[in-house]
C-alpha cells in the first residue's frame, strides 16, 4: 500500500516544477515534514509563501478611484460634481489613481486562504499560521472563489514570486472545490482527475525543461504530412500539439502524458489493452512529425500508475517508428521517481 505522505510530497514536487518555483522551493516543507492530508500541504505552502511575500512586499498597483471630496485630487468629474453639490455644497467628485494592494492577485490569495481556514482539513498549527497572516491582507477585498479570473493572471518580474502561490490557489479552487451553492463551500479530500491531469502534464514538461534544456523540451505543434498536390480542405484538419517533445542530436521523442483513474481498456473476452484513442493519437503525432520517414521520431504514452494489477507496458516498432506506453509511479520516493523520468531519455539513443 502506498505511503500517502510520499504521494503528497510528490504532489508538492510536481507543483514546484509545474509552476517554475523549483529554485525557491528546493528545500521547502515537503522535503522534511510528513503530510497526512493534501489540505495541510497547501496550507503550509501558502503560509510560508505568503509570509515571505509580506516581507518582500505585497503586490501593489494603481487602481482607479472616484470619491466626493472637499478638495481637488486628480481629475474633476464636472457633471457628477454639479449633481452632488445640492447634497454636499463645496465638494467635488474626483477621479484619481491610488497605489494599493487590493489587486486581483492578492484577492485570489486571500480568497483561498480564507477558504482553507473555513473549510479545509488543516491542522491547528497551520491554521494559526494562516490566521496570523490575514491582517496583512486587511485592505484586500474578499471575493468568492468562483469570481477569480485565472486566465487573466500574468507573471512578470514584479509578480514572479506569486506564480507558485497562485498555482496552489488555482489547484484548490479547480481541483478541490466541489460546490459553492448558497454561499457554502465543500472541499474534496483529493484533487479531481482533471486538475491532476493538468498538473501531471505540466510537471513532465517542466521537469525536462529544468534538467535537460539541451533537449529543447516544449509542447510543440505537429504539422500534417499531407500531399499538397492531391489534397483540398486541409484547413479542416484538426490541430496537433504534443504534451512534450524532446529533441536530441539525431532523434526526437514525443511524450503524451496521461493521468487516468483507469489506464487500460477492456476489450472482447476481457482482454486488457492500451487505450486505442491514446495509441492512435501518439502514432499520428509520431508519423507526421517524422517527415523524412527514417524512424528518427519515437512516441511514448506516459501514464501515471494506478492500483490496477495490469499496467501499460508497450514497446513496439510500428511502420518503422518506436511506439510505446509505460507508467510513472507517483507513490515512489522522489529519488526513484526521478530515476524513472531519466530512464525515459534512453529512447533518444535507441
Amino acid at each position: 500500500m502506498k505511503d500517502r505522505s510520499i504521494v503528497i510530497r510528490n504532489v508538492y514536487v510536481m507543483m514546484a516544477y509545474a509552476f517554475r518555483a523549483l529554485r525557491a522551493t528546493d528545500s521547502g516543507p515537503a522535503e522534511t515534514e510528513r503530510f497526512d492530508h493534501l489540505h495541510d500541504l497547501f496550507a503550509e505552502i501558502l503560509a510560508q509563501g505568503l509570509s515571505a511575500q509580506v516581507k518582500r512586499g505585497l503586490h501593489h498597483d494603481y487602481l482607479r478611484r472616484e470619491e466626493q471630496l472637499l478638495g481637488v485630487r486628480g481629475r474633476i468629474d464636472v457633471s457628477r460634481t454639479a449633481m452632488g453639490r445640492a447634497v454636499s455644497p463645496g465638494s467635488v467628485v474626483c477621479s484619481f489613481d491610488e497605489f494599493e494592494p487590493d489587486t486581483p492577485l492578492n484577492r485570489a490569495l486571500k480568497s483561498v486562504v480564507v477558504l482553507l481556514l473555513r473549510r479545509g482539513q488543516v491542522g491547528p498549527a497551520r491554521k494559526e499560521a494562516l490566521r496570523r497572516l490575514l491582517p496583512y491582507l486587511e485592505a484586500v477585498t474578499l471575493i468568492a472563489p468562483s469570481q477569480i479570473q485565472w486566465s487573466r493572471f500574468s507573471y512578470h518580474r514584479a509578480t514572479a514570486s506569486y506564480r507558485m502561490l497562485l498555482g496552489v490557489c488555482e489547484l484548490v479552487v479547480r481541483g478541490l472545490l466541489m460546490t459553492e451553492e448558497s454561499g457554502d463551500a465543500v472541499l474534496s479530500g483529493w484533487l479531481n482527475d482533471e486538475a491532476m491531469s493538468t498538473l501531471y502534464e505540466r510537471f513532465i514538461r517542466e521537469y525536462y525543461a529544468f534538467h535537460h534544456p539541451e533537449l529543447s523540451p516544449a509542447a510543440r505543434a505537429v504539422e500534417w504530412d499531407y500531399d499538397s498536390e492531391a489534397s483540398f480542405g486541409v484547413e479542416q484538419l484538426p490541430a496537433m500539439r504534443t504534451d512534450v517533445t524532446l529533441r536530441g542530436p539525431d532523434r526526437a521523442l514525443i511524450i503524451d502524458a496521461k493521468y487516468y483513474g483507469t489506464s487500460m481498456q477492456s476489450g472482447a473476452y476481457g482482454k486488457l489493452s492500451v487505450h486505442s484513442a491514446n495509441l492512435y493519437q501518439v502514432l499520428a503525432y509520431t508519423k507526421n512529425a517524422d517527415r523524412q520517414g527514417d524512424g528518427s521520431v519515437s512516441g511514448m504514452l506516459l501514464y501515471a500508475k494506478t492500483d490496477a494489477t495490469t499496467q501499460p507496458d508497450l514497446d513496439a516498432v510500428i511502420q518503422g517508428n518506436r511506439i510505446g506506453a509505460r507508467t510513472l509511479d507517483l507513490g515512489l520516493p522522489w529519488a526513484a521517481l526521478r530515476e524513472d523520468l531519466e530512464g525515459v531519455l534512453t529512447w533518444l539513443s535507441a
